[in-house]
């Protein structure tokens, strides 16, 4: 049986990733498809598999860089291959909670801001943050992950993990 977001594995074997980017992209995929379910079940749309495939794309442009850049590579790859723009952008904007313009810079990358803006944008950024290799952390690990991080950043990882959190839970009739 396949799961959502499989046609899109092709793509990423084609790029060059190797064995454990691709086992960590359906990680997040499964991880993202079950916030995606859980904020749909609770009453918020969410397109469910624009979320599948962002998640499995989300990490194409470590084919060419692990390092901050994969994201603006991993745009640039879908574009190429004619992928919807709205993946192209899951892609570009999925590192951490998003980093703004003046982030970036001193990152030595181009200063946009790249942060989530969608909802399927910012599940796909919480999935990725929740996963590590291929292992899901556990809420205290999460929370932990986060203290190399000054508060700024800290608040808008803690910010879009709540946002989602509270779409997670039925509305109170």
């Amino acid at each position: 049986m396949n799961s959502p977001g499989d046609e899109y594995l092709p793509f990423l074997k084609e790029a060059g990733c190797d064995p454990g980017v691709i086992e960590h992209c359906l990680v997040v995929r499964d991880v993202a498809v079950r916030i995606a379910s859980d904020i749909v079940n609770a009453g918020t749309d969410v397109d469910t598999c624009l979320v599948a495939a962002g998640a499995v794309l989300h990490d194409i442009g470590r084919s060419k860089t692990h390092g901050m850049a994969h994201a603006d590579e991993g745009g640039v790859i879908c574009r190429s291959l004619g992928i919807d723009e709205r993946v192209c952008l899951i892609v570009e904007r999925h590192i951490g909670a998003g980093l703004k313009a003046d982030e970036r810079a001193k990152l030595g990358l181009r200063p946009v801001d790249r942060v989530p803006e969608t909802l399927e944008e910012k599940i796909v950024a919480h999935a990725d943050n929740m996963v590590r290799g291929s292992r899901i952390l556990c809420k205290e690990e999460f929370a932990t992950s986060l203290e190399k991080f000054d508060e700024q950043v800290r608040s808008r990882f803690l910010m879009l993990s709540d946002e989602l959190e509270r779409l997670r839970q039925p509305a109170n009739c």
